[in-house]
């Protein structure tokens, strides 16, 4: 493990997108300072203003330096700490690598969300046909693959896994199970669970949705 290199991440314990940030800089093996923020009874000074236009989570202070927004603060941690990379070396791969991350950010979270925030019936219904719908692409772009950039856990990986712990509480309001439709996508789960790096990262997904059940209620659901 390195040395702290001034590394401070502002983050919330059960947020798949500070996640992502905590298991690129455990691939990196990079140790940092986190600060807990408290977004449901106010954020920090800090906070807002390190981040004054999204006001959210995560932020990496590198020496002093803010940086913003999951996947880019992801690319950031791979440039700054190259070994074991997480892209691919080839132009392509990483083109591809970029579109499907890109693909998750804009699916995976808010469809999930319709799910557990849901009121149930038809919207519910359909949040989950489309959640469903989701995985089967990310299926197919994973395909026979360990991993989505192949042998190796990559980028795409590290985007991905995070919202997995997510999946349960999806499941229990939804009454389904991910694994009867995308088997390939609960094996690559519980691969990269595998991982000592991804275990010690990630927050249990009972908490999760223990986490939901609070959102819910302060949303009068």
């Amino acid at each position: 493990m390195s040395k702290a290199n001034n590394v401070i991440l502002f983050g919330f314990g059960v947020s798949p997108f500070c996640g992502r940030v905590k298991v690129a800089l455990a691939e990196k093996g990079v140790s940092y300072e986190e600060r807990e923020e408290d977004l449901c009874g106010g954020k920090s000074e800090q906070l807002l203003k390190y981040n004054p236009i999204y006001q959210k989570v995560p932020v990496l202070l590198h020496d002093g330096k803010p940086v913003l927004e999951s996947s880019i603060i992801v690319t950031y941690i791979d440039e700054v700490w190259p070994s074991n990379p997480l892209l691919p070396n080839c132009a392509y791969e990483r083109a591809k690598a970029r579109f499907w991350t890109d693909y998750i950010d804009k699916k995976v979270f808010d469809t999930a969300r319709g799910i557990w925030l849901s009121k149930g019936g038809e919207e519910q219904e359909v949040a989950k046909k489309d959640f469903i719908e989701i995985l089967k692409q990310l299926e197919e772009a994973l395909g026979e693959k360990d991993f989505f950039g192949g042998d190796s856990f990559g980028y795409v990986d590290v985007i991905a896994i995070p919202l997995t712990t997510w999946f349960s509480a999806c499941e229990k309001f939804g009454g389904f199970k991910v694994e009867d439709h995308c088997p390939k996508i609960s094996a690559w789960t519980k691969r990269c669970f595998q991982r000592p790096t991804v275990v010690k990262s990630l927050p249990d997904p009972e908490n999760v949705y223990q986490f939901t059940i609070q959102f819910r209620k302060m949303h009068g659901l």
